[in-house]
Order: structure tokens, then sequence, then C-alpha cells
């Protein structure tokens, strides 16, 4: 015995015993079908047999007939929740998104969109909305030929009581001639869906109307007896007394007359008999009032999954969460109309008019409209941190038509051009009279813009570690706490110096445009006092800094005294010597330059002298219509010559 289990023992196994076996294929037929009796849950049906509805109330209250359902929808507290519901839905706009990027995908999506303005996409998608109610909806589609194509003329949707589906899902219409199992349809020609059942063995589905049976069914119960207890309690029982031995002819008298006392205003009782009132003991209705309420309140979470969009009751907090729950119903009943009309009408459309094309997608948007408000105030925040969208974007999320707002660029000749062959600008039209002068030219507008050009770089160049944490973090708590952290690594020496130069540059211009103008030429020049023709110069300043503290600028100005001259941005010219740079502190977003106090630079300045007079011209009363300031050159003496 032990020599044979020692044999076994020894025995070699061979390797194909630890192998995995050969995975299986893939099988690709359908196994779990409905028919031929391997549903356990129907029971043995052939092919050709009509599959009856699973749903237990439409099967033993209704006999499998929709008339059932039809009478829950009759209550008005059913009809106004569920229409609520429907036209939320046809209220939000439809639109169609070409199912690829080829010129065949965009043309399909652009020839359905237009066909479907015509065919009463709207009214279409109301109808067969009732499936959500019923279970499931049929609706025909009426084709028509337009030269080679073929077009959707009419979407007209069917009872579905005139429907069955066989246990292959296949639908049919049931006639007089085939009440049985239904005639058969041609392919791609009825749009339908089903929806609410748990499960895909169900093409019948199981609509609201399933649950909403019972509350409907109760609450007209308690109206019926809610109605007889008003009649109870609201008027008093009468109740009549007759002595012993009364004759059955005055005890009907006597019942007569009590019935009258609730119609007439006067009763006349035989002698010896009386009637008196019996008022009830307890108020009626309260009890049955809160149940109708209940079961209203019951109705409207099946069909909205909640109660106060159709109910003025809670806060506005609570309205705006449930409003939330009722807008996601919206979007479920819009994607699953639009998902069966793309996977039946728009596919087969596709197919017979644009072979090879992606077929388009029809869908609602069913998201509200975006605050922009709070859209802008976002993007002002991102803008203050370096970001800011594309005009492109701003259109598309604004609307109307969008331009960037014009920057002044500097006038400023090229180089190697010469400056008396630049034609001057052309006169200014004079203002006219009594309006208001308009803002003179600013001076210092050149000098900004190519200090921002070179100071941008510089700027990028301090914010890209910002805006690399920024990225970083998850929570504008973590960034604040880094940014500290971040701070003493900024370098801003090279914008520190740029600053110091244009302070520098800054002083000098505005000590040159502050200079008293001396010298005279021999041609008046006429201007408008409310716009006066600017006068431009061409000065090439040299800033020589060979001491910090007292820097020294010459002014070289051209001899020739040209009537007008045409004034680009000044050349300028900064001889820097090597020394300490200023300190400058940079904080974002304030910028504090500190700059070491030196003396008023001297300033040389020669200039021709003018003179200004101004003629001033009154109406009848008095007042001042039109003032008007020429200039003059005053004549430049010879050397030698007196002056006067």
């Amino acid at each position: 015995m032990f020599g044979w289990i020692k044999r076994i023992v020894r025995s070699p196994v061979p390797a194909a015993a630890f192998v995995d076996p050969k995975p299986a294929k893939p099988e690709y037929r359908e196994v779990a079908t409905t028919h031929d009796g391997r549903d356990v849950t129907r029971g043995w049906l052939s092919e050709s047999m009509a599959l009856p509805p699973q749903d237990p109330l439409l099967e033993k209250l209704g006999g499998g007939k929709y008339d059932l359902y039809r009478e829950v929808l009759s209550d008005w507290q059913v009809r106004s929740v569920f229409q609520q519901r429907q036209l939320a839905l046809t209220a939000c706009e439809w639109t169609v998104e070409a199912g690829g990027t080829k010129r065949a995908d965009k043309n399909a999506a652009a020839w359905l969109e237009e066909m479907l303005a015509t065919v009463g996409f709207d009214d279409a998608s109301q109808g067969m909305h009732y499936g959500v109610f019923y279970g499931f909806a049929v609706a025909e589609c009426l084709y028509a030929r337009d030269g080679s194509t073929v077009m959707l003329d009419a979407i007209k949707v069917r009872d579905r009581r005139r429907f069955i589906f066989l246990p292959s899902g296949e639908l049919r219409l049931l006639t007089p001639q085939a009440a049985a199992n239904g005639e058969a349809l041609p392919e791609r020609k009825f749009w339908t869906f089903a929806t609410g059942a748990d499960h895909d063995d169900e093409p019948y589905g199981m609509g609201l109307a399933h649950w909403l049976y019972w509350p409907v069914q109760f609450k007209r119960g308690n109206i019926k007896f809610w109605l007889i207890a008003a009649e109870k309690f609201g008027v008093p029982t009468a109740v009549g007394w007759f002595p012993p031995g009364t004759s059955a002819e005055d005890r009907n008298r006597l019942l007569a007359a009590l019935k009258a006392i609730q119609l007439d205003a006067g009763v006349i009782l035989p002698e010896g008999m009386r009637a008196e009132l019996l008022e009830a003991k307890r108020p009626g209705g309260i009890d049955y009032e809160r149940l109708c309420i209940y079961l209203d309140q019951a109705i409207a979470k099946i069909c909205l999954g909640q109660i106060m969009t159709s109910e003025a009751v809670g806060g506005q907090y609570k309205a705006d969460v449930q409003n939330q729950v009722r807008q996601e119903l919206i979007k479920a009943d819009a994607d699953l109309l639009c998902e069966s009309f793309n996977r039946g009408p728009v596919r087969w459309l596709t197919d017979w008019n644009f072979p090879g094309a992606a077929p388009p997608r029809v869908f609602r948007q069913t998201e509200p409209d975006e605050d922009l408000n709070g859209r802008a105030e976002r993007e002002r925040k991102l803008f203050d941190v370096g970001y800011r969208p594309t005009l492109k974007q701003v259109a598309e999320t604004y609307g109307g038509d969008w331009e960037a707002v014009p920057t002044a660029a500097p006038d400023a000749p090229s180089a190697g051009v010469d400056r008396a062959s630049v034609p001057p600008d052309p006169a200014p039209a004079p203002a006219p009279a009594f309006a208001d002068p308009p803002d003179p030219p600013d001076p210092t507008a050149p000098m900004v813009e190519r200090l921002g050009a070179e100071a941008e770089p510089l700027i990028e160049t301090l914010l890209q570690p910002v805006r690399a944490l920024l990225d970083e973090v998850d929570d504008l708590d973590e960034f604040r706490d880094r940014l500290l952290t971040l701070y003493p690594n900024l370098d801003p020496s090279a914008f520190a110096s740029l600053m110091g130069q244009a302070l520098a540059v800054a002083d000098a211009a505005g000590r040159f445009e502050a200079a008293p103008a001396s010298g005279t030429a021999d041609r008046p020049v006429a201007r408008a006092f409310a716009a006066p023709s600017p006068i431009t110069v061409q000065p090439h300043i040299t800033v020589n800094l060979a001491d910090p503290a007292a820097p020294q600028v010459v002014v070289n100005v051209p001899e020739s005294p040209p009537p007008t001259v045409h004034v680009a941005a000044p050349q300028i010219t900064v001889n820097v010597p090597e020394s300490p740079p200023p300190t400058v502190t940079v904080a974002a977003p304030a910028i504090t330059v500190n700059v070491p106090e030196a003396p008023p630079p001297t300033v040389h300045v020669s200039l021709p002298a003018r003179k200004t007079e101004t003629l001033v011209e009154r109406d009848a009363a008095g007042q001042i219509t039109r003032a008007t300031q020429i200039e003059t050159d005053l004549e430049t003496p010879e050397p030698g010559e007196p002056t006067s």
C-alpha cells in the first residue's frame, strides 16, 4: 500500500497540468432571449405570439389595456405637474451638432438642422414625451422625396394601444384583421423608445402612471368621503318626537316636516309633536384635507422629484436645491428622447442621403444660462494675477461684435529717415463755436508707451514664478502661505534699473516742457483757442550722469525755424556710470521706487522767441462767441544789433 502511494508521489506531473487553459472565444449571438420558452418569468412564447407587458397593475386591474392609466392622467394634480415637466422640456432649444470633422459630416448636420425646423420637432417631442408617463411611445416617420434626397415630411405620434411587441422585440400594428399578433411593419419607419423598466426584457417599459395609480385612487376615495362628511356636518340633523299612540299617518307627516327643515324656511308640525336640530360634536373635513394635501405632494414627488416647484412652501435655499432636482429630470428626459431619435431617424436619413458620413447629433440645451456677472467678476480676478480671455472667447461668451481697444503708438520716424522729409500733419479742423474744447495731446504718452513695452518682459519675468506657484497649489490658502516664502527669491534689479532711467528721463523732459520760449519768426500761426495745434520738436537729449548727485542735461535743438515741425517720440540717450543701482522695493501689484535725492538738473534751452495774441469775438449782448489765439515768431536780431 505504502509502496503504491510512494510511486504515485514520485511519478512526474506533466507541466501542462499547471498551464492555464486556452481562453474561450467571444460568443457573438444573443443567449438570454425572451422567446422559445427561455424566459422563465413569462413562460413559453413562440416567435409570432404577442409579448404581454409585465406591469402587474396593468395586467390585473386593466387587463393589459392602457385605458387604466389614461384615467390617472385625468387627475388635475397629475396633469399639472406632468405638464410642467413637458413644457420645461420643449422650452429648451434644440440644436444639431456634426458627427465628425469631414465636409460630408458638416453638410449632413446643416441639412438635418434645416429640415427639422420645418417638421414641428417640438410638437413631436411633446407627444413622444408621454412615453415617460405610459412607459413607451411610438411615432411614424412620413418621408418625401426632394430630387435625389429623402426628406422627413412629418412626424406623427401614434396611439400606443394600437401596437404590440413580439418576443424578438419587433413592433407590430394591431388591426381588425390581425387583432392577436398584429401586422408586420416596414423597417426604418417607426421611431420608438421605452423607459422606466429595470431590465431590457420589457419593451413596454414602466411609466410614471404605474406609481401614480394608487395615490390618485386614494385621493379620489378620500374626496368622496370628504364630500359626504361636509354634507353631514355642514347641515345639522333634524330629530322629531311624537307621543305614544301616534298614527302612522302622523308619523309620516312628522318625517316630511323634518326633511323640509333642510330646505324650507318654515315647517308645520302636528299638535303634540316637536322637532330639534342635532349639532355635530366635532369639526368635519380637517383629516380629509390633510390627507388630500399629502397625496398631492406624493404625486408631485413622483413626477418632479420634489414639491417646491409645484407648491408655495419652503425657503429660497430649499427652492434652489429642489429646482436643481427638477433640472436633472428635464435633462434626463431630453437625453432620452434625443438619443432615441439619433439612433433612429437621424441615422436612417444620414445613411440614405450622406453615405459614409458620421450621423449628426440632435440635443437640447437644458443647462440654465450662465451668470455673466459672476463670470465677469471671475475673469477680473484672473486678470489681476496675469491672465485674460481671448477676443474669440469674449465674443462666444458675451455675444455681439468685439474689437480690441486701440493703443496709441509712438509717432517716431524710422532710423535713418530725414525729419525734414516727413510731411507735416494736416491742420486740425477748427472746433465749432460753443463746443467744449478737446483734451490736448499728452506729451508723455510716447514715453509711457515705450516704458510699458520695455517693462513688460521684466514684469513677466517677475510674475513667472508666481504663476507657476498658482498652477502648482490646490487652493488659495496654500497659495497665500507659499507666496510669502517665494517673495525673497524675486530679483527686481533689472526692473529697478529701468525705472531709474525712466524717472531721470521724465524729470528732464518735464523741465524741458516747462522752460520759457524765446526767439522770433515772421510767419504767424493761427489756431482755435479750443483746439490748439501742437508744436512738435524732435530733440536729441543726452543725459550724462557722471555724478549721481548732480546730473546734467544737455538739450540740442535744431537752429532751423520751420513754421511747422513734425514731431515723433524724442530719441533719448542715457549714459549711466557704473555705480550701485538705486534701491528699489517691488511689491505686487504696487511698485515703490526709491531714487537717491539729487539736485535738479541744469537745462540749457535755446528756442526762438514767440509772441502770442488772442482775438476775441463777442455777440450783441457782449458774450464771447469765439476766441482765436495767434502766435508769431519774433525776429531774431543779428549779433550786436540792439533789441527792444
